[in-house]
């Protein structure tokens, strides 16, 4: 089923709407969804933990903190994630000896073990996608992004009422 996308005028505004309807017309295709949303299933996951599995996998030992805003979910929340995840032998928290308030989470043998899996997954649902793009595309995609890394990189971070105010 096809749908058509309309183009709005030119401008910021439109330009951001215009993004927002090709966002959600690529949600609307089951193939082209985030491929963590299927492992959620398979590995009987919410997609915090998944996330954070991933995260733990590429990073390493992170605090409560750091993991709760690469999940972008709160302080709060984030404990329960971890809570589940320790109970079932996927990761350790440690205390950091500097600062005993500080709690560090790391994964254990079999965390590592799943978080490896999950990134196979990953990798294969990525190159599926990638496999839709002839070359240019490709070049200009990873261009782009790029670009994007960068800008963040240079931007300033927002402070936390800048972020709840948005």
């Amino acid at each position: 089923m096809s749908r058509n996308i309309p183009v709005p005028e030119e401008g910021p505004t439109s330009e951001v709407s215009r993004l927002l309807q090709l966002v959600y017309t690529l949600g609307r295709r089951r193939s082209l969804r985030d491929p963590i949303a299927g492992l959620c299933e398979q590995f009987q996951f919410t997609p915090p933990q998944v996330h954070a599995l991933l995260w733990l996998g590429q990073d390493g030992a992170l605090t409560m903190g750091e993991l709760a805003r690469r999940l972008g979910i709160t302080e709060k929340t984030v404990t329960g994630v971890v809570d589940r995840l320790e109970r079932e032998g996927h990761l350790q928290r440690e205390r950091v000896h500097e600062d005993r308030r500080v709690v560090r989470c790391r994964l254990t043998d079999s965390g590592q073990q799943t978080s490896q899996q999950l990134h196979q997954l990953v990798n294969q649902a990525l190159s599926q996608l990638l496999e839709m793009l002839d070359s240019s595309d490709r070049k200009a995609l990873f261009r782009i992004i790029e670009k994007l890394v960068r800008r963040l990189d240079t931007s300033p971070e927002p402070t936390p009422a800048e972020e709840e105010s948005a």
